[in-house]
């Protein structure tokens, strides 16, 4: 391998969204530096199943009624 071409790999503190740490290695910044999430494993839908309808401008509204008489009946 190649001398001096490769970026230094050192210890970093990852903040979590609900305040907990943990120290991972990583070539982000430098030795010592902090990472905070803004999502994370334990707030992210993708990860908590859980889902949140964010409607942004009545957008969800002005679908609703745009497509509600296409002839989908509820059972």
């Amino acid at each position: 391998m190649k001398k001096d071409i490769h970026p230094d790999y050192h210890e970093i503190t990852v903040i979590m969204t609900d305040g907990t740490e943990f120290k991972t290695r990583s070539t982000m910044g430098a030795s010592g530096a902090t990472l905070r999430l803004d999502i994370d494993p334990k707030t992210h839908p993708a990860w908590t199943g859980q889902r949140r309808l964010l409607d942004t401008g009545g957008q969800v509204a002005k679908f609703n009624k745009r497509y509600a008489n296409l002839g989908l009946k509820s059972e």
